[in-house]
């Protein structure tokens, strides 16, 4: 068996900046301030956009299934959501004939509304094809939320609610990012207005 010199150092520090990041007033101030956005969007039958790159592409599909299967009230109150990252012939098509930072923000041209949420996803808070989503969210008048980390980049200042992870670790951050994601699910399942049934 092949010994993994220093691990339980290695786990113990990582858990333990991992609680350190979730355990700030931020992650409170985020759910206060996304929860409503969704329980809105829900009751109004509004659609929820995600997108981001990488990692972030995986944590927007992972919370469209959650919260259009997990997070239903009643009949008929499922949240409408889309993730922007899983057409993958669609981001081919305007990355090749067009330019890749343009892969999100003109399927969201076609299909968002005004009174819609688009929330995007990026570490850096850089990644141009997501500040372009954004920037074509605002026009059409749709509710902005970003996840970001890494001292928030442009994103933090470009939609209606940041929310910052407070570490430069990308794992920190989409640790953060899932964990809030899973949190605000639970929420709308458990914990939503009885009067939305």
């Amino acid at each position: 068996m092949t010994e993994a010199p220093g691990v339980d150092a290695y786990a113990r520090r990582y858990l333990a900046e991992a609680r350190e990041a979730l355990a700030e007033p931020y992650v409170l101030e985020a759910v206060r301030a996304i929860a409503p956005i969704l329980v809105r969007a829900r009751a109004a039958g509004r659609t929820v956009f995600f997108f981001g790159n990488g990692g972030s592409a995986s944590t927007a599909a992972h919370f469209v299934v959650d919260l259009s299967k997990v997070a239903a009230r009643g009949p008929g109150r499922r949240i409408k959501c889309v993730s922007l990252s899983d057409n993958v012939p669609s981001m081919t098509a305007w990355a090749n004939d067009a330019d890749y930072s343009r892969v999100f923000a003109e399927p969201l041209r076609v299909l968002a509304e005004p009174g819609d949420v688009a929330i995007a996803i990026s570490g850096s808070g850089n990644s141009p094809n997501v500040l372009e989503a954004v920037k074509v969210a605002k026009e059409i008048g749709v509710t902005t939320i970003g996840l970001t980390g890494i001292g928030g980049g442009k994103l933090k200042g470009m939609v209606d609610v940041p929310v910052v992870v407070p570490s430069n670790s990308m794992q920190h951050t989409e640790d953060v990012h899932v964990t809030l994601l899973h949190l605000l699910t639970a929420y709308l399942r458990d914990e939503g207005p009885v009067s939305e049934r």
